[in-house]
C-alpha cells in the first residue's frame, strides 16, 4: 500500500493581476502526517487559519496515526476490542470497506502486518520469503474486520493490524476543504505531500486553478509532465519511484507498494497513477490499488466505472515510457 512519500505535484500559483479589487491569498505552510503541506485560501481580507488547521491534523492523528502509540488506531492493533472509535474512524473504515470491494481487494488497509514486515511501516521489519510471507497473508484482509453497532471494531485474528496510510493523508485534505467550507471561503487550492483538493478558481489571476503532474522518471528533479486544471475536484497520486528501501546486505530495492494478494512488494511496470474524485480519500484510495494491480486489470478497472478520471505513467515492453489516460482526464490538460 501507499505510504508517505514526495509530492507528485507541483502546485502552480499566480500573483495580482491590476485593476481589480484587493483579494488577499492566505497561505499556511509547514508538516504534518510526516509530509509538508501548503494551504492556499483566497479572500476579501487576511486570514490566518493556523489554529483550526493545526486542531485537523490533531484529531486525524489521534483516531488514525499508527506512529502514536496512544491514538485509536494503535490501541485497537494491540487488541483493544473495547474502545469505541470516533467518527473520522468510521468514516475511514466505511470508504475503505468500499473500496476494498471495488477492487477486488487490492485496496486493503488490513495490510499492516506485511507493510512493518517489510520495513515500511513503525513495527518491527522482519527476515521474509515465501513462507513466511504465507503466514502474515492470514492477517491480511478486510473482510476479516467489522464494525459492529456498538462502534467497536472486532478482528477475526487479534494480529491483524490496521494501516490506514493509503487514506488517511487523502481525508485529512477533505476535512480542511470541510473546514474552510465551514468558513465560507469559496476558493482554495489545499495540499499536503501532493494530494490536492481544489475549490472555485483562482480569482487573483481569474484563472482556474493549474496543477503540474510530475515526471516520475525524472528522479530528483522535480519537472511537470502535464499541467491539469483543477475545480472543485480532488487529486491524489501514487508512485514508486522514490519511496522503497534498499537492502543492506543484498542490495535488493524493496519499493512501498505491496500486493495484498501476494504479500510482495509490487515492482511492476507501472511507475506512477494520479486519480481524480470527488473526493480525495477516495482518489487518494484508489491511487494505491490502481499501483498494486496489474496495468491491464488497472485499466479494466478504470474504464468499467465513471467515478474516476486517472492519469497512468508506465513502461511497456521495451521498458519504453508510456501513458494512459481517462477521457475525462484528456479534457484537463492545459498549457
Amino acid at each position: 500500500m501507499k505510504y508517505t512519500f514526495l509530492p507528485l505535484i507541483v502546485l502552480l500559483l499566480f500573483s495580482c493581476s491590476p485593476n481589480r479589487p484587493e483579494i488577499f491569498k492566505n497561505q499556511n505552510t509547514g508538516g504534518a502526517l510526516g509530509t509538508s503541506y501548503t494551504l492556499t485560501y483566497l479572500s476579501d481580507q487576511p486570514l490566518d487559519f493556523q489554529k483550526e488547521i493545526d486542531s485537523v491534523f490533531d484529531a486525524v492523528n489521534r483516531s488514525l496515526s499508527t506512529y502514536i502509540p496512544n491514538s485509536d488506531i494503535s490501541k485497537i492493533n494491540r487488541g483493544d476490542s473495547t474502545l469505541v472509535v470516533d467518527a473520522m474512524f468510521r468514516d475511514v473504515f466505511g470508504l475503505s470497506k468500499e473500496i476494498y470491494q471495488k477492487t477486488d481487494g487490492y485496496f486493503d488497509p488490513t495490510v499492516g502486518v506485511l507493510v512493518d514486515a517489510w520495513g515500511f511501516g513503525p513495527g518491527e521489519q522482519m527476515e521474509l520469503d515465501s513462507v513466511r510471507i504465507d503466514s502474515l497473508l492470514d492477517f491480511v484482509g478486510f473482510d476479516k474486520v467489522t464494525l459492529e453497532d456498538q462502534n467497536t471494531i472486532e478482528k477475526s485474528h487479534p494480529d491483524i493490524h490496521f494501516d490506514f496510510n493509503a487514506i488517511a493523508k487523502g481525508y485529512t485534505i477533505d476535512r480542511l476543504a470541510l473546514m474552510m467550507d465551514h468558513k465560507n471561503i469559496q476558493n482554495y487550492l489545499l495540499e499536503v505531500g501532493g494530494e490536492v483538493v481544489a475549490k472555485g478558481s483562482n480569482t487573483i489571476k481569474e484563472k482556474q486553478w493549474v496543477v503540474g503532474i510530475e515526471d516520475p522518471q525524472m528522479g530528483e528533479t522535480r519537472k511537470p509532465k502535464i499541467l491539469i486544471t483543477l475545480k472543485d475536484r480532488a487529486l491524489a497520486s501514487s508512485g514508486n519511484y522514490r519511496k522503497f528501501r534498499t537492502d543492506s546486505i543484498t542490495g535488493n530495492k524493496y519499493v512501498h507498494t505491496i500486493d495484498p494478494k501476494t504479500g510482495f512488494t509490487k515492482n511492476a511496470n507501472t511507475l506512477g497513477v494520479t486519480t481524480l474524485a470527488n473526493t480525495c480519500a477516495k482518489a487518494d484510495a484508489y491511487a494505491t490499488a490502481l499501483m498494486a494491480m496489474d496495468l491491464d486489470a488497472a485499466i479494466k478497472l478504470l474504464m468499467g466505472q465513471r467515478e474516476l478520471e486517472a492519469y497512468i505513467v508506465y513502461l511497456d515492453e521495451k521498458g519504453e515510457p508510456q501513458e494512459f489516460m481517462t477521457e475525462g482526464f484528456k479534457q484537463l490538460i492545459t498549457e
